[in-house]
């Protein structure tokens, strides 16, 4: 496979190293001259320095026969015009980008790029999973599939008593995995009985998010 990777930051650096460790092909594009020195010194011909929301860069990382695109800078804008360019003028069949403002998720969408990952819904989720006090966590999107993977925690008093079905119906989910303290974990029967402490891992259909956190009582 070979994959071109637009921003020569940390994860675009890191990402390049994994995807070479794997065997992939990888180009690295960076705009900033001192950066490209440096990524030079670390992954020597696998990185070009231009800015990779020109054609002509693009066109010199050949982009024709790439697999997989994914921009990672730390612009919004770069990332969105790229990965425009990516997907409309050279068909790449994957294209990924990262969101660095929550708010431009859905301009992204609208654009049509509809793989990205944004930086700060990520901190944010791994932050509240550190944290006891939040009652669902995002796990990770399945954009293609219509889902998400969220963790339910029963801390409250609203759902002692009821059952899995309980908490999943409402929101059409399925309840992929019970994680109990003392007992093994496991898929749950829908009439199990929820226990205060259970974390629960549930496959959530898009636009059931507000139902599940409605049933947990967040």
């Amino acid at each position: 496979m070979y994959a071109i990777i637009l921003g020569g930051g940390e994860v675009g650096c890191h990402l390049s190293r994994e995807l070479i460790g794997m065997g992939h092909e990888v180009l690295l594009i960076e705009k900033d001259a001192k950066k490209c020195e440096h990524l030079r010194e670390e992954l020597g011909s696998v990185s070009l320095c231009g800015d990779g929301c020109e054609m002509s860069v693009l066109t010199k990382a050949g982009i024709a026969r790439a697999d997989m695109f994914i921009a990672v800078t730390d612009e919004d804008d770069d990332n969105l015009a790229a990965s425009q360019i990516a997907r409309q003028k050279f068909q790449v069949a994957q294209v990924i980008a990262k969101i660095n403002n929550p708010r431009n998720e859905r301009i992204f969408a609208k654009l049509g790029i509809e793989h990205t990952v944004s930086a700060a819904r990520l901190i944010l989720e791994s932050i509240k999973a550190q944290t006891p006090i939040f009652p669902m966590i995002r796990l990770l999107n399945f954009g293609d599939a219509g889902a998400e993977l969220v963790l339910v925690r029963i801390e409250g008093d609203s759902l002692i008593g009821r059952t899995v079905g309980d908490l999943v119906s409402p929101a059409g989910a399925t309840a992929s995995l019970l994680i109990r303290e003392g007992c093994e974990s496991h898929i749950p029967a829908l009439d199990t009985p929820l226990q205060v402490g259970d974390q629960v891992v549930c496959l959530v259909p898009i636009g059931g998010e507000e139902a599940l956190r409605a049933a947990v009582g967040g």
